[in-house]
């Protein structure tokens, strides 16, 4: 009977997901992934700074912007039900999805809050109105100076160090 009731809880969690749509409480793994139903969703249109990128603030002193930015987005999200619309699959078979807690886009929040950045590689940048505005009034990562996160993580996997990979000539004035 517990074989069944798993099978069961599978189907109806696998049901869902390939329906597009999926609900429920949401672990924050990252910026950028949210874990639902223990199904792992990328948030599609942004793109974040990872936990160990550093980023610097106002005054030139240097934090952990990543690791800032997933509080805040635990903090948004705290107890609120996520409701998460599926985009598509990118490159590594991840699902991409448009993802909201009580009506508010949690990319668009991201984005406006300066946590996060409009993406235009792989969407149609549907958020670059809410970049320019955090950009604007110096929210979040706007507030100092910053690499930007793609840039983090080539340089990561060129075998840098978070260090010196976070601040390079690339960063934002």
């Amino acid at each position: 009977m517990p074989g069944l009731i798993v099978v069961l809880t599978m189907f109806a969690v696998c049901s869902i997901v390939l329906a597009g749509q999926l609900t429920g409480r949401a672990k924050v793994i990252n910026t950028d992934t949210l874990e639902i139903n223990r199904t792992r969703v990328r948030l599609w249109g942004i793109d974040a700074p990872d936990k160990s990128q550093m980023c610097r603030d106002i005054n030139g002193n240097p934090y952990r912007c990543g690791l800032r930015a997933v509080r805040d987005l635990e903090g948004f999200i705290a107890e609120r039900e996520v409701s998460c619309l599926s985009v598509l699959q990118d490159e590594s078979g991840r699902t991409m999805a448009t993802c909201s807690a009580d009506g508010m886009d949690v990319g668009e929040w991201l984005v406006r809050n300066g946590l996060a950045f409009d993406q235009t590689q792989s969407s149609t940048g549907p958020y670059q109105a809410a970049q320019r505005a955090a950009d604007h009034a110096g929210l979040g990562l706007w507030s100092g100076s910053f690499a930007v996160p793609s840039l983090y993580r080539a340089c990561i996997r060129l075998g840098g160090r978070p260090a010196s990979c976070s601040d390079d000539a690339n960063a934002h004035p």
